[in-house]
This record gives C-alpha cells, structure tokens and sequence, in this order.
C-alpha cells in the first residue's frame, strides 16, 4: 500500500514543482474562453446592432421622402384645382393655401407662392392688374433680362417676412429658373437645389423649393398659365419629417448630392465621422439627395457580454481558488510521504544502531562475566565484582541516554563513576579540564577505565584511607585527541610484589582496544597513575540518521 501511495504522489511531480502553474493555468484558460465568448457575443450584437442602424436608417429616409412626396402630391392637387379655374384671384389662392397649411401633415414647408407666366413686354399691364386688385405696391423685380418673366402675384401666409417675394421674377435665379423649365416640360412637381428662402432680408434660410406648372385650355392647345411653387426651410423640414419618429441618439443630415460637392442642407442630432455614417439616396420631386445617419457611439459591452464576462471570471476565480487548494493538498501528501519515508529510514537506522549496541553492551558483559571467573575464587567475589561492573556500564549507559546517545561531557562521565565512592564537595576528588565531548563508544569505554580505577582506589589505594585524595586531569593534546590522567595521593603504600587483578587486565586491554590507544597504567608506592588517550571525533562521525537531518 505504501509503494501504490508512493509511486501516485511522485507521479504528480510534474506539477509539484511548479505549485501555481496548473491553478494559473486553468484560471488563464478559463479567461481566454470568456474573452472568446464575449467576442462572439460582441461581434453578434454588433452585427445586430448595423442591422439596427440600416433598419433605422431606411426608416429616417422613407420618413423624409414621404413628406417630400405628400407635398408633392398636394401640391399636384392644388395645380389641377387653379388650372380648372377660369381666373386665378387671391381669394382662390388664399383659400387653397390655407388647406394646403392647416394640414397638419404637410406643415413643414415655408412660403406658397403663385407666380405667372408674362412677357418681358406685358409686364407694366400684370403690375397695374394687381394693383387694381388692392396690391398697390406691386412692383416686379428684378427687372426682367429676358422675353418672359415669372413674377410672383401672391403668397401665403402673407407676413412681413414673405412679403419681400411678392414681385420677384423666379427666372432672375438660375437654379430656381431650371426647375421651373423642367417642371414645364415634365409636367411633374420638380424640386430644387439649395437656394435662399427670403428675398432681400437677412439672415438668409437655406431650402429648396417645388414647383409645378398650372396650364390653361384644352389638352390639346393648353399652355402655361404660371406655377405654384412652395419653399420649404431644409432645418424645419427633416425636424418635421422626424416629429414622429424618435431619433434615440441618432445624428441626421440632408444633402444635396448633384452638385459636383455635396452641400449639406440641415442636421438633427450628433454628427459622427463620414466613416460611420449610413448613407441613402432619396428624391424629394424628382431631385436627388442624400440622407446621412449617424449612429450612436457606445463604449461599453453589451449586458449579455457583462454577464458573461463576470460569469467568466468569477468561474475562472472559483476554478484557481479549487485548483490551488487540489496543488496544496498534494504538496502536502508528498511532504506526508516525504516524512514518513524519513522516519522510516530514522527507524530502520535505529534498529541498525540498536542491535549494534546491544551486541557490544552483551559482548563487554561478557567479557567481564569472563575475565571476572578467571580472576575470583569464589561466588561472592565474582558477583559483587560482577555487579560493581555492571552498574559502571549502567551509569554510563544513563548519562548516554540522557543526552540521547550524543556525545557526553568528560567530567560527566568521571562524576558519575566516582560519585558511589566520594564526592568532589567533599576534597577527596578533585577534577579539572577544559570542556570535551565524547562519542557514545568512548564514554562508555572511559566509564570502564574509571570504575576499575575507582574500586582499587576504594579497595587498596587513596580512597581506602581517610586522607587519601584523587587528582583527574584531562586536556586537549591535539583537535582529535585528549589526555586524562589519574593519580591517587595519600593512600597506603603500592607493594612492589602484587597480584595482577582483572582491573588492570581489563584497562590494558580491552578499554585501551576500545579506545584505539594504549593505556599507561603504572603502580607507583605513593599511589597509582594511569594515562589515558581518549579520541575526540567529530559528531558527524556517529550521530544518527535522523539527528544528523535535523542538525541540518
């Protein structure tokens, strides 16, 4: 099972490396399909939007030339009605205006003019007729250049402003002079270009205006008897086309498009530039113009492309929010699995450590068990010298464990086998050494030198005796070596013939086979002197698996 979790945690390496990179993956994915999405959505709208705006567009148009063709038609009635007329008087003309006027459909235009057809020769007679009619001011003008006039007879509404018309020649104006040919040869209403609504007044109002002929006499010999002709202000007209249809936004403007530049008449609304612009033709009496509509701008996205965009970015958001905590999640199962392979490895290296010090602990047990059986006579020598041994081992093995079999202080190690014989408090021992540390092995092996020391001492040497005193010395001989030195004073006089004990065989050999150097263990009459080299190695060099990680 530990395998299987094993080998699915380090397949997920590729992305534990790199933390983020999925959850910002993801998050960047799901943003490029929102922006996708809200560009589809963008370019919807915007196609339905341009179909919106033509849609609009043929509309303003069509609102344009309807009025345009209602005036025309009007005006095509009124010329039948005058031409059925033997006489065309003001009251006639007045009562036909005045329809023409109180059309609330048709109220958008300027001034109605009746203007007859004279020659230049005729024209004193038609001023005097007019004046005897009540117009006692009527005078054409300008003077007539050619061999027929068409001077305006009556107008209405007739107001200050429209009075200045009254008399004035139409053929004077080149541009109304070729509408009014056409409209006589056609038969038809014919619309200017742009000309000036008010004779000799200012400021002046730029239009256009129809005309149409009234004839007189049969079909067959009719002949012209003069026009009709209406001016429409170009501001007043496309606001009255428009009157019924709301702008929402939307820029219009009228145009004149014969002239080799367009001349704009009128504009309703904002102006956009040319390329945004929508264009349409229209004839306003058989005379082209343009119409220009322009949309209104809109900067921001369309509310479909608002919600998806938060949608978008809130999924986006949620999906990095899941993703990161998936990646987190699995960091941590391979630091789990990382731990635990560690402490496996700490486990497996303890049990190492542990049979391997049980094997030395048993093997130095036993070889005490045995130098002690060669070295006593009896039973209760071998065990009380036995137990002796075995509790020096046991106070070694404490202090070892106490500093959890690191490495252990020299003094330490030389208090704890002295303290069941005499304390340094009390000036029997006295002790001195800089600070040194030693590996597990050699403390316990330092331990051994020491208690078989210490049970001489007790037994035969200066601990035996109440002034008897012991001096431990210890110093650093170089950075891998230390000298302890043990001298006993005041203690009954060493014979020179004496049995060899299990003590001195087992400092001799073992401890200084365990220490890697010999020991100097001399029996001087005034007191023994032992000479211990003891390594000092490095902590690396024994420490265990899991402490050396740690340390690191």
């Amino acid at each position: 099972m530990d395998r299987k979790i094993a080998a699915k945690v380090r397949a997920q390496r590729w992305y534990l490396r790199f933390p983020r990179g999925v959850p910002v993956g993801i998050f960047l994915l799901v943003s490029a399909i929102t922006a996708l999405s809200v560009f589809a959505n963008e370019k919807v709208e915007a196609e339905r939007t341009a179909a919106r705006h033509q849609q609009t567009a043929d509309t303003i148009a069509s609102e344009i030339e309807r009025l345009a063709n209602a005036n025309a038609v009007y005006l095509r009635a009124g010329a039948a009605l005058l031409s059925a007329q033997t006489e065309v008087n003001r009251r006639a003309f007045h009562k036909f205006a005045g329809e023409l006027n109180n059309d609330e459909t048709l109220r958008s235009g300027g001034a109605i003019a009746w203007a007859v057809l004279t020659e230049a020769a005729d024209i004193p007679a038609l001023e005097q007729s007019v004046r005897d009619a009540g117009d006692s001011r009527y005078t054409v003008h300008p003077a007539p250049t050619g061999k027929t006039a068409l001077p305006v007879v009556y107008i209405e509404p007739d107001i200050p402003p429209n009075r200045a018309g009254v008399g004035f020649d139409m053929f004077s104006e080149p541009v109304r002079h070729a509408a009014i040919m056409r409209a006589i040869q056609t038969g038809e209403p014919i619309a200017t270009g742009p000309i000036s609504l008010q004779i000799r007044s200012t400021p002046q109002r730029t239009g256009f205006g129809i005309f149409i002929p009234v004839y007189m006499g049969p079909p067959d010999q009719r002949r012209v008897r003069g026009v009709i002709a209406r001016g429409f202000d170009a501001q007043g007209f496309i606001e009255a086309a428009l009157a019924s249809e709301p702008l929402g936004g939307y820029g219009v403007a009228l145009y004149d498009t014969p002239a080799p530049q367009p001349v704009a008449l009128a504009s309703v609304g904002p102006q956009s530039a040319g390329g945004r612009r929508i264009a349409r033709t229209i004839k306003i009496a058989d005379h082209p113009m343009s119409v220009e509509v322009s949309p209104p701008t809109s900067s921001t996205l369309s509310n479909l492309s608002l919600l998806t965009l938060l949608f978008g970015m809130l999924v986006a958001a949620l999906l990095l929010v899941v993703a990161r905590m998936i990646t987190l999640q699995a960091t941590e199962d391979r630091a789990a699995l990382a731990w635990f392979e560690e402490q496996a490895s700490i486990r497996n290296s303890l049990t190492r450590e542990l049979n391997h010090r049980v094997k030395n602990t048993l093997a130095n047990v036993l070889s005490l068990i045995a130098l002690t059986r060669r070295r006593t006579g009896n039973i209760d020598d071998f065990v009380n010298g036995l137990i002796g041994r075995v509790r020096a081992l046991s106070a070694t093995h404490d202090l070892l464990t106490r500093s959890e079999w690191s490495t252990t202080q020299v003094r330490d190690v030389i208090s704890a086998e002295l303290a069941p014989f005499a304390q340094e408090a009390d000036g029997v021992v006295a002790m001195r050494g800089p600070s040194v540390e030693l590996a597990p092995n050699d403390a316990l092996s330092l331990g051994l030198a020491i208690h078989e020391l210490a049970t001489n001492a007790s037994k035969f040497g200066a601990l035996s005796a109440s002034d008897g005193r012991v001096e431990v010395n210890w110093e650093m001989i170089t950075d891998k070596l230390a000298r302890i030195e043990w001298a006993e004073h005041g203690g009954p006089p060493v014979p020179e013939i004496r049995h060899r004990g299990f003590g001195t065989e087992l400092i001799e050999k073992v401890v200084a086979h365990e220490l890697h150097n010999p020991v100097d263990l001399r029996f001087l009459p005034e007191g023994v002197r032992c000479t211990l080299i003891v390594p000092v190695r490095a902590p690396a060099a024994f420490q265990l698996r899991g402490q050396r990680t740690e340390a690191n």
